[in-house]
């Protein structure tokens, strides 16, 4: 069997290796934080080599890292600008506006905010490493919508991430902190700042 063809071969257990090394460490991390998951013990629960961690992934904060890419990707899963439905300006903004809040509702998003908040008090770099893989990548899609809206000639927006900072930010409101302390999503509260946050995006950016 030639070198090329091994290595064919070899790609599925690696990829196999890797996921079962993610899965080990979201549960760690999460279950029991960044400062009391160990290199050894995450091995260990994927059936695998310390030395196999260390070359997928080079430390504890490269596991860590990747763990919350993870994470970010099958939370985000629930939330896509891409799934959003056809219609008119303030429906696909509402449609938006709907799915973002839902999403942000999500109990496994409330706890595994809580948690990267709690584990960035203590290091900086976890909440750096949620941010590029999470919201920031949300905010990236959400400002190529709205450039593809104002190439269509629906909307006149000058800077599209700071237009998408503001209307996220008004469809989340105060219900975004409630969440956080523990209050339960209100239904009617946020059907109220969804209108309001369209209604207001649309007068100041859509093209008359």
């Amino acid at each position: 069997m030639s070198t090329e063809a091994g290595k064919r071969v070899g790609r599925p257990t690696d990829t196999a290796k890797r996921d079962a090394i993610i899965a080990a460490a979201t549960r760690a991390f999460f279950d029991r934080g960044f400062a009391a998951t160990s290199i050894e013990q995450v091995a260990a629960d994927a059936g695998v080599s310390k030395v196999t961690v260390y070359n997928h992934f080079g430390d504890k904060r490269g596991l860590f890292a990747a763990s919350v890419e993870n994470q970010c990707e099958t939370i985000s899963g629930h939330f896509s600008i891409r799934e959003i439905p056809r219609g008119s300006l303030r429906e696909r903004l509402t449609a938006i506006g709907e799915a973002m809040v839902a999403f942000l509702s999500r109990e496994d998003m409330v706890q595994f905010d809580r948690r990267i908040a709690a584990e960035t008090e203590h290091e900086p770099e976890i909440g750096a490493a949620f941010l590029a893989a999470g919201p920031h990548r949300m905010k990236r899609a959400f400002s190529s919508f709205i450039s593809a809206l104002n190439a269509a000639g629906e909307l006149d927006v000058d800077d599209p991430e700071l237009a998408a900072e503001q209307f996220a930010s008004m469809c989340k409101g105060m219900g975004d902190l409630d969440r956080r302390f523990g209050q339960p999503s209100d239904p009617t509260e946020n059907r109220k700042r969804i209108e309001g946050a369209v209604e207001v995006f649309c007068r100041a950016y859509a093209r008359h």
